[in-house]
C-alpha cells in the first residue's frame, strides 16, 4: 500500500538544504548537542520526578534528510503489519476501495514523501517511539533525535544565544524520553491507537467520495483563514473518536515538554525569557501561504496541543503537586481524555480526588491525596 523506498527518494530529493555551516562550527554543534542532551537528563529528571527504567545515553544528531529516513523507518514498524494485514483481506475479498490501494503504493509513497521533507525542515527534535529492530532482532525501545540543521537555523533566525537555545530545545525533548522511558506502557498505548485508526480506515466508494468532497471543503476553508485539516476531513466518526484519544495523550506529551523546558529554564538558561517571546513569535509569524500548509497537515493543530497540554499541566501541578501530577503516567485509565485535557478540575476530581463510593455510607468521604 505504501512504497517506502519511494517515501524515503522522494522526501530527500525535495527537501530543502540547510544552513550553511562551516566543517568546524557543524562538528562543534554536534558535539555539544550531544553534551546538552546529557545535561538535559538531570535536570529533567530531577525536576519532573519521574525516574526512566530503560538506560539513555545522548541524543543522535541527524540532518535533515536522516531525519526522514528515520521517520519512514518508524512508519514502516508501526504500519507494515496493519498494511499487509489489510492487503490480505482485501485480496481474499476482492476488494479494493481504500484510498491508498486506488492510487496505488507509489503515488502513496510519493505523498508521504513530499510531506515529510516539508517536516524535516522544520522539526527541530523528537523522542523515536518506534524503531527497526536491531541485528539481534530485539525492538530498541527509543531514541532521541536531534535535528542539527534546523536547530542551527532556528537560533539564527531568531537571534538568541546557541548554547541557551539548544540546552532549552534539549529539555523539552528530554522530557518525552523521561516521559516514555518512566511508563513503558505508554509506548504501547500509542502504538495501538495508532494501529486501530488504520483498521477503521476502510471505507466503500460512496463513503471515500464523501471523505473526498470534506478534504476538498477543508482545503477551501483553510484558504479562507478557517481552521479546518486534512487529517479530520478524513475521518470516520469511530476514527475521530480514536484521534481523540491520540490528541489527548499527545497534548498532555507535548504541554508537559513545554511546561517543564519553561520551569526549569531560568535556573539553567539565562536567556529563557527572550528565548520563548522570539519562539513564540516566529510560530505565529508565517506568512499566509505557509499557514495554510501548515493548517491543512495539522500542524496548527499541534501548536494548540501544546498550548491545552501546557495549561493542563500547569493547572493541575498548581492544585495537587508533582507528585499527584505523576500520577498520570502510571496506567492508560489515569490518561485525561480530550475533554478533561480542556477542563483539568474534572481529571483532578476522577484520579485525584475520585468521588466517594455510592455504598461507602455516611462515613464515607473522599480518597486521600
Amino acid at each position: 500500500m505504501i512504497d517506502w523506498d519511494v517515501a524515503v527518494n522522494t522526501g530527500v530529493r525535495l527537501v530543502r538544504p540547510g544552513p550553511q555551516v562551516d566543517l568546524a562550527d557543524a562538528r562543534q554543534a554536534v558535539a555539544q548537542l550531544r553534551e546538552l542532551s546529557a545535561v538535559a537528563q538531570g535536570h529533567v529528571r530531577e525536576f519532573t520526578r519521574l525516574q526512566p527504567l530503560e538506560p539513555a545515553g545522548p541524543a543522535v544528531i541527524v540532518d535533515r534528510p536522516g531525519w526522514i529516513k528515520a521517520n519512514v523507518d518508524g512508519f514502516r514498524v508501526v504500519l507494515e503489519p496493519i498494511l499487509d494485514r489489510l492487503s490480505r483481506e482485501r485480496a481474499g475479498n476482492g476488494t479494493a476501495a481504500n484510498l491508498t490501494t486506488a492510487v496505488g503504493s507509489r503515488v502513496t509513497g510519493v505523498q508521504l514523501g513530499a510531506v515529510l521533507s516539508y517536516l524535516a525542515g522544520r522539526v527541530l527534535g523528537q523522542y523515536e517511539l518506534f524503531l527497526p529492530p536491531d541485528p539481534s532482532g530485539a525492538a530498541p525501545t527509543g531514541r532521541l533525535t536531534l535535528v542539527a540543521p534546523n536547530i542551527v537555523h532556528a537560533e539564527r533566525e531568531l537571534d538568541v544565544d546557541p548554547h541557551d537555545f539548544r540546552l532549552w530545545v534539549c529539555l523539552h525533548e528530554e522530557t518525552h524520553r523521561v516521559q516514555f522511558t518512566a511508563s513503558p506502557w505508554l509506548r504501547d498505548y500509542v502504538q495501538t491507537q495508532m494501529q486501530e485508526m488504520l483498521l477503521t480506515a476502510n471505507v466503500d466508494a460512496g463513503e471515500l467520495l464523501t471523505r473526498l468532497r470534506a478534504a476538498g471543503e477543508a482545503v477551501a476553508d483553510a484558504v479562507r483563514g478557517g481552521d479546518s485539516n486534512l487529517i479530520q476531513a478524513f475521518q470516520s466518526p469511530e476514527q475521530t473518536e480514536i484521534m481523540d484519544r491520540i490528541t489527548a495523550v499527545m497534548s498532555l506529551a507535548e504541554g508537559h515538554g513545554d511546561y517543564v523546558m519553561d520551569a526549569v529554564g531560568p535556573e539553567v538558561v539565562p536567556t529563557v525569557t527572550e528565548i520563548r517571546r522570539r519562539f513564540q513569535r516566529r510560530r505565529e509569524g508565517a506568512n499566509p501561504i505557509e499557514k495554510v500548509i501548515r493548517q491543512l497537515l495539522g500542524i496548527e493543530l499541534k501548536m494548540k496541543q501544546y498550548e491545552e497540554g501546557s495549561a493542563f499541566v500547569r493547572h493541575v501541578v498548581a492544585q495537587v503537586g508533582m507528585a499527584d501530577f505523576n500520577r498520570v503516567w502510571e496506567s492508560p485509565e489515569n490518561l485525561p481524555t480530550l475533554k478533561e485535557i480542556r477542563d483539568p478540575g474534572a481529571w483532578i476530581d476522577r484520579v485525584v480526588r475520585p468521588a466517594a463510593l455510592p455504598d461507602a455510607g455516611p462515613a464515607g468521604g473522599s480518597a486521600q491525596e
